[in-house]
């Protein structure tokens, strides 16, 4: 029996369809779409009620027991049939019958029984299509768990997929619409719900572009939120801009965007209304009328001086005014002013402008007036006269507020709030109004809907959807953090909308496309779907035949045997390929491989027949690149400057004959390619032109950050590089490159995402690693070929360039030139190398590129050096000044030796006032050197000549001139090459040792020849790979044993020196020029570049390992045990004050997260989200703790009955994760950190106010009397306090390398704030019966500590650790052992090095031995300096028989000789001083960098100075942001610097200054409540 099941396409019933689908295994049932849901059984029976066709499908199909196992059963499965119908479909509130749902789940998994039934399919279907379900689902757990069991299986995923969509009816409800706008919106303060009135008020001189969109959909937002009012007003207050056709387009794309306003008004309606508040303001002296010239106007206000009309009287005033109003010539210099304070800080506040004189026409009041408001004047009248209770405004408003609010109080209007969010800002574009224009006039677009504008329609005509862009302004939301974004974000959002419903086409670059001859195939037409996954799209017809055309860019990475999968065909095996002389693929034979349906390990690849039944279409893709070159244009910056006048780049194609049946608008995915709007779509032969227009398609950007595949996908250079190397010579650098030298740019861009996508199948099908590694490494070369084409990195996501006519100099061809050449043979032998291809193939590489590197140095006279441009042939020799060179030579010796005699002075241990002489004279020399060359002098460099001038003593001049000499330079360089080459095989011996002789020998007879040394030319710092390789050799053999100055160093070496050989010499290798740096020691200077310098002490010290993970670091050992002496101690401090330890979950609940408002709003922009398990979404998102309150204050609540339950004190030892910032420092700023945090509840406020401080205080004595870092304590203004809690109490340090404060750890009284949300209460015992709520504190330490010691304390050697938390407080260190040392004297100095150490650890000192033999004494002393340890114990041979050692400060570098009977005592008071020092050390520099002022001008002085402030403030939130505003200006800081503005560090508890009755804020504008510390801090 078959049954035919007809839906409503509007309204699908969901459960019937589920009933449906369960049954088709058993009987014939058809589904279409129709005008009514029915059940056609025969013409006699028909069922039209949802429930009824339900059930008349299960009984037909009573196998499955849909309808229940037995009568009882049965029973229930129709009540929950009725309750489905009755208490669910179309009813408004959901709660009830939630409630009762979620209790008869509570112990149940289906509805009814122990399988699904009808029960289940009705009830889950009605859910399914309820618009209030997934907000009121969340708080019935047990519905929720059975909602998302059910939902997970696969026909219920399928209908629910399928229809679900539909059953939602297309005019939402106003909670739904709120619902879609997800995004970081926060409340409106005082919102009233039906009361909000809210305006968008754009001006008619443009195109709305995407930052209106976000004003409006804000706007709309809050409009729905609170079922209030949105106004949509045309700013209309300058005649010079208005356009009537602005309006039209404007009031279209509010329409596009599917934004309702509720009124649409003018501000020119208020027009009357607005001059005579005007009136107003001048009659009562607050304003007056100034004919002031417009630049002496300007400079006054800036100048802060008075303008002479200022005191005008009020009938002069008048006077003036009526002159405007008729618009006379005289009228026409004048302006209103408001007349409020020339001396304020805000700029805006300087007697702005309120009216000005204008003669043209307005569009809507013709001649009526001759003057017209500002903006700044018309806008708060206006907003106050229409009811607008909030005025949502951007930041860059944030200065006129205050302007704002003076015009509200002098009219004494209505108030309306000003609500502020960040304005979008993206990158390489411009939003202003005033640029977009003269792009538009100048011709650069082609109009205002130019797929590269940023306007609406713009992003609109390039493929945007008006969902997507209502996502990604949802998503931004009303945060106020002002930041540039990508394009690519926008996109992102897009692709979402778009990717589930673009059809698939193909089309295939027309400059390179491959007939393919296919015998066997005969020519057929096939169906197959638009979208592999989305069968709603439809089905498209695709031609196969005997001839069919591929990509050359896929053509060429194909080889004949291979299998290649022809996308929509099948497997094909390629049986010849033949190729043109040029060797570029000309056509290809394959035969069908159908029946072979492996995919996995294949190439895929799109294709096209070549049939006279279906012609391929003409087309074109157009790619637009970013108008504007530059990310970000500054103020400062003329954007004319940066115009990208090749934005529009065209390729041509041939396209899938389905493409001629597209319309304009229509979006769709070219397979490989990416996705694609029709722009213009195709039309054949005109009559008129005789010509056919082709299908014009626009590329849709789709945010990726992986490419798009499009053609070439497969690893071709192994084979090629395998028959170049086997070729002669000369031809093998002709064939070296992987793709043909003739490939467009657009090929190779092609070629690249084909690839990548191949790397990504590849990954995802978990394939070999040798073959993922193949394709990663044929990805990379492809790159490296774009890179050489373009001269531009290839980018993920960038728009695809097109074949340009290639400039002149291009036309060459590159083999033709020596450089090109090199560079080749060289990418050549590296990619042998990465292949590990047989070592007689890469030897012969090898010296192939050693000849042409001498080819190159006699064309053009000098050495091939990688990276560097090429050089131009040498016409005759360039003759050096006789005198210059040779003086610089001379020079240079001079300070070679005068660093020889101060290292001898050093090493003979001179005495000081020797070795500083020495010393001084090296310094002068070396200014005299540099005052020559124009260079820093640099050990191992060969001295450089004068500018103008070549170096007469370099190689490469002496070389060239003898044809002899020229040839022995190259065998001397070959030779080398082949040293290094035994070395890193690690070849016997006596191999490498006659191999060297040889290189000496070849030296030696050069030196003869050309009376110079052999000196490499790139041996000053090659950057090339090979040079990589070699440092990395120089730096294994200097760790063996090689390191420090090529030699053990005795004990009486100082620390200097030895820092100096590392940092200077090395073992570098035969035929390698000079000597290598080993960087053992710091490159950066504390002093000179902290970020650098901080960078390499925390890993050269191994205290951090990088991760793949950006923000998130490795805390290795040494760092660690940091952390775990601060734990030690504060874990044993806290438990004395009664407080337990214990462990919550690192997950929080959406719902338990945002129960405190004000706290999540803090912390909103950090929260990271779990959204996904494995490929399922989550129902909810879990957030990722950034902080614990949410999570264990509703177990308090449960704890919490009795005031015997009080106080509660736990505390927890955990990690947590705070996601949102830009530039993450390991320590200071991380996406990840440990910590504790205390959180505790009491019965009364004075025991939650005692604890605050009494954990304070503990703060304080582990940075104090463990890290030995002062601190300032203090409490947090409003601005600065924790969210949610009533006052935080702070310890602040500072790092005066920096010259920054740094907010050491936090202790809060939380008040009741948290206990209210919570629950948090008890019975009062002194009340029976009321209830009292809880008073809580939370107190917080994090792994910060460690970056602020390293800050504090490090110096230029490197980590100073206070012994107190150090890791190791003595190293041992044997020294004097050498060559000559009898055995036993090593033994007995070995057995009391290992005496020191029982004996030290006895006395309780954490103290090791380093007695590794590969490393010298001197390397020992640098690397335990750098990693800070407080002693350095020496024990030599002769301290043996003078029974002694010698201990070395670290933080001072004193030596100090100990008897070895006092060495316990004397080291452990020598811990106790250093600690001491070190204290104060940093005490007497906090001092002397902490002042107190009383003025602005005092304050930014002292600030600039880098010092941390004490001023007197008076508390407001408005007054700090606006100290932080002025100290901002003008700093010019590095990127990624913490803070630009001073901010409020805390209130010290023990101010600097005592504050004086009376006396102000530096601001001047209200009482000053106390001395506030500020500064610029991290």
């Amino acid at each position: 029996m078959a049954l035919n099941f007809t839906i409503n396409k509007s309204n699908p019933p969901l459960g019937a369809l589920l009933a449906a689908e369960h049954v088709k295994g058993s009987v014939q049932v058809s589904v279409e779409e129709g005008k009514d849901t029915r059940l056609h059984v025969s013409d006699a029976i028909q069922f039209n009620d949802a429930n009824s066709i339900s059930r008349y499908l299960a009984r037909v199909a009573p196998a499955l027991g849909l309808y229940g196992a037995n009568v009882m059963e049965q029973t229930e499965v129709d009540h929950w049939l009725e309750f489905s119908a009755r208490r669910l479909c179309g009813q408004p509130g959901l709660t009830v019958a939630l409630a009762e749902l979620d209790k008869a789940l509570s112990l149940r998994t289906f509805l009814v029984g122990h399988a699904v039934t009808l029960a289940d399919l009705s009830v889950w279907a009605a859910l399914k299509g309820h618009a209030e379900w997934p907000s009121q689902g969340k708080s019935f757990s047990h519905v929720n768990r059975w909602f998302s069991f059910l939902s997970s299986q696969v026909l219920f995923t399928a209908v629910g997929n399928k229809y679900a969509r539909k059953n939602i009816p297309m005019s939402k409800s106003n909670s739904d619409e709120k619902k879609q706008d997800v995004g970081k919106f926060v409340d409106l303060p005082g919102a009233e719900m039906g009361k909000v009135v809210v305006r968008f008020p754009p001006e008619a001189s443009g195109y709305l572009h995407i930052g209106h969109a976000k004003a409006a959909l804000l706007n709309q937002h809050y409009q729905v939120t609170f079922k209030g009012k949105l106004i949509m007003r045309f700013d209309d207050t300058n005649p010079e801009k208005e356009k009537e056709d602005f309006e039209k387009v404007i009031l279209e794309d509010v329409a596009m965007l599917q934004i309702h306003p509720d009124q649409f008004t003018y501000t020119s309606d208020h027009f009357p209304t607005i001059m005579r508040f005007a009136e107003q303001l001048l009659s009562e002296g607050k304003a007056y009328i100034d004919n002031t010239p417009p630049e002496q106007m300007k400079q006054e206000r800036e100048q802060r001086t008075e303008s002479k009309c200022r005191n005008n009287t009020v009938e002069q005033n008048i006077k003036m005014w009526a002159e405007m109003k008729a618009g006379t010539e005289y009228g026409q210099t004048c302006c209103m002013r408001a007349k409020i304070d020339m001396n304020s800080n805000n700029g805006c506040m300087r007697d702005p402008t309120l009216f000005r004189c204008k003669n043209a026409p307005h569009p809507r009041t013709g001649n009526t007036y001759k003057v017209y408001p500002t903006y700044d004047f018309a806008c708060p009248i206006v907003d106050s006269l229409e009811g607008v209770t909030h005025a949502l405004r951007t930041t860059e408003y944030h200065d006129r507020d205050e302007q704002f609010y003076w015009i509200i109080e002098a009219l004494r209007l209505r108030k309306p709030y000003i609500w502020e969010y960040s304005r979008l800002n993206l990158n390489n574009t411009v939003l202003s109004k005033r640029k977009l224009t003269w792009f538009v006039d100048q011709g650069y677009v082609d109009g205002w809907d130019d797929p590269r504008f940023p306007t609406v329609r713009g992003v609109l005509r390039r493929g945007m959807t008006v969902e997507g862009l209502k996502q990604f302004i949802a998503a931004q939301g009303g945060s106020r953090s002002v930041v540039n974004m990508e394009w690519d974000k926008i996109w992102a959002f897009n692709k979402k909308v778009i990717d589930p419903v673009a059809p698939r086409y193909t089309a295939l670059s027309s400059s390179y496309v491959v007939p393919v001859s296919i015998p066997e195939a005969t020519e057929e037409m096939k169906e197959v779907a638009k979208h592999p996954k989305n069968a709603e799209v439809g089905m498209k017809k695709v031609w196969y035949g005997p001839r069919v055309l591929v990509e050359g860019a896929d053509a060429e990475t194909f080889s004949e045997g291979e299998m290649v999968t022809f996308i929509n065909w099948g497997n094909l095996i390629i049986t010849k390929i033949n190729k043109g002389a040029d060797g570029k693929v000309v056509s290809m034979e394959a035969r069908l491989n159908l029946e072979n349906k492996d995919y996995k390990k294949t190439t895929k690849i799109t294709w096209l027949a070549e049939t006279n039944s279906a012609p391929l279409l003409p087309t074109i893709c157009i790619n637009y690149q970013p108008l504007i070159s530059k990310a970000v244009i500054t103020k400062d910056d003329d954007f004319k400057e940066y115009i990208n006048k090749n934005s529009k780049l065209e390729e041509k194609m041939l396209g899938d004959p389905c493409l001629k049946n597209l319309k304009k608008g229509d979006i769709i995915q070219l397979q490989r390619r990416g996705f694609y709007i029709c722009d213009q779509p195709y039309e054949p032969v005109s009559p008129n032109s005789c010509k056919e227009s082709p299908c014009v398609l626009l590329y849709i950007p789709d945010g990726h950050v992986k490419e798009m595949p499009t053609a070439g996908s497969k690893d071709k250079s192994k084979s090629q590089a395998s028959s170049n190397t086997s070729a002669a010579p000369t031809k093998a650098t002709s064939t070296s490159a992987p793709a043909p030298a003739s490939a467009s740019a657009g090929d190779l861009f092609s070629s690249i995402v084909a690839q990548g996508e191949t790397v990504r199948q590849l990954k995802a099908a978990k394939a070999p690693k040798d073959e993922v590694d193949k394709a990663v490494q044929q990805l990379l070369s492809l790159k490296a070929q774009f890179k050489q084409q373009t001269g531009i990195e290839y980018k993920p996501g960038m728009t695809p360039p097109t074949s340009a006519p290639a400039p002149p100099t291009a036309t060459t061809d590159p083999t033709s030139c020596p450089h090109a050449r090199v560079a080749q043979q060289g990418e050549l032998v590296r990619k042998l190398k990465a292949e590990q291809a047989p070592k007689d193939q890469v030897d012969a590489a090898v010296k192939q590129l050693l000849a042409l590197k001498a080819e190159y140095k006699q064309v053009t006279g000098q050495e091939y050096k990688p990276g560097a441009a090429p050089a131009q042939k040498a016409s005759a020799p360039v003759q050096s000044s006789p005198s210059s060179a040779p003086a610089v030579g001379g020079l240079y010796e001079k300070v070679a030796e005068q660093g020889e005699v101060v290292r001898k002075l050093k090493a003979a241990k001179a005495s000081k006032d020797q070795v500083d002489a020495a010393v001084k004279q090296l310094l002068a020399l070396k200014a005299e050197y540099k005052q020559q060359t124009g260079q820093d002098y640099k050990p191992g460099m060969q001295p450089a000549a004068c500018p103008a001038q070549t170096q007469s003593s370099s190689p490469s001049t002496q070389s060239s001139s003898s044809p002899q000499a020229q040839k022995l330079f190259s065998e001397v360089a070959q030779q080398g090459e082949l040293v290094r080459k035994l070395k890193s095989e690690k070849a016997p011996k006596d191999q490498v040792d006659e191999a060297v002789k040889t290189l000496l020998d070849l030296k030696s007879r050069y030196k003869t020849l050309t009376g110079e040394e052999y000196k490499p030319v790139a041996a000053a710092g090659a950057t090339g790979g090979e040079d990589k390789n070699r440092k990395e050799r120089e730096n294994k053999s200097e760790k063996q044993g090689g390191g420090a100055g090529g030699g053990k160093k005795g004990k009486g070496d100082k620390p200097g020196q030895g820092k100096e050989a590392s940092g200077g010499a090395g073992g570098g290798g035969e035929g390698q020029g000079p000597k290598k740096q080993t960087r053992l020691g710091l490159e950066a200077k504390k002093e000179e570049n902290l970020a650098d310098w901080y960078s390499q002490v925390i890993t050269k010290a191994e205290m951090i390992e990088y991760y793949d993970v950006s923000g998130c670091y490795v805390l290795r050992p040494w760092s660690f045990a940091i952390w775990e002496a601060i734990k030690d101690f504060f874990d044993r401090e806290i438990k004395k004050l009664g407080v337990e330890n214990c462990y919550f979950p690192m997950f929080v609940s959406q719902a338990a997260l945002e129960k405190e408002k004000s706290h999540i709003e803090d912390f909103a922009p950090e929260v990271a989200w779990v959204t996904r398990s494995g490929k399922t979404e989550l129902a909810e998102p879990i957030a990722v703790r950034p902080t614990s309150e949410t999570v264990m204050y509703p177990a308090y609540a449960k704890w919490v009955q009795s005031h015997r339950d009080l106080p509660i004190k736990l505390n927890q030892w955990c990690n947590v994760v705070r996601w949102e910032f830009k530039h993450p420092q390991p320590f200071l700023r991380t996406r990840e950190f440990l910590w504790q945090e205390g959180h505790t509840a009491f019965a009364t406020k004075e025991e939650a106010a005692e604890e605050v401080l009494q954990i304070l205080d503990l703060y304080a004595r582990v940075y104090e009397e463990l890290m030995a870092i002062p601190v300032v304590k203090g409490r947090k203004t409003e601005k600065e306090k924790f969210a949610g809690g009533d006052y935080t109490t702070t310890v602040e340090a500072f790092i005066s390398a920096s010259g920054r404060a740094i907010q050491g750890a936090t202790s809060h009284h939380l008040g009741q704030n948290f206990s209210k949300m919570f629950e948090i209460v008890f019975e009062d015992p002194k009340r029976p019966g009321e209830k009292q709520l809880a008073f809580q504190n939370s107190w917080g330490i994090t792994t910060r500590t460690i970056g602020v010691l390293t800050m504090v304390h490090g110096d230029n050697m490197g980590l100073v650790l206070p012994p107190r938390v150090a890791c190791l407080q003595v190293v041992i260190i044997p020294c004097g052992i050498t060559a000559s040392l009898p055995e036993q004297e090593k033994e007995a100095l070995l057995t009391q090095c290992s005496k020191y150490l029982r004996r030290l650890q006895d006395a309780g000192i954490r103290v090791k031995s380093d007695l590794r033999d590969n490393y010298s004494p001197g390397w020992k002393f640098n690397h335990w300096e750098l990693k800070g340890v407080p002693i350095r114990l020496e024990v030599g041979p002769k301290d043996m028989q003078q029974r002694q050692c010698v201990a070395v400060r670290r933080d001072s570098a004193a030596k100090v000789t100990i008897p070895e009977a006092e060495v316990e005592k004397k080291l452990v008071t020598m811990l106790e001083d250093i600690q001491n020092s070190l204290f104060k050390k940093a005490s007497d520099d906090l001092k002397s960098n902490m002042v107190a002022v009383d003025t602005m001008e005092q304050f930014q002085k002292e600030l600039d100075q880098g010092k941390i402030v004490q001023i007197p403030f008076c508390g407001g939130i408005e007054c700090e942001d606006w100290i932080k505003k002025t100290t901002a200006k003008d700093q010019d800081l590095e990127p990624g610097a913490p803070s630009m503005g001073a901010k409020s560090l805390c209130i010290p508890f023990s101010p600097l200054k005592t504050l004086q009755p009376g006396q102000m804020c530096v601001s001047g504008k209200e009482p000053a409540q106390y001395y506030t510390l500020f500064g610029r801090s991290y």
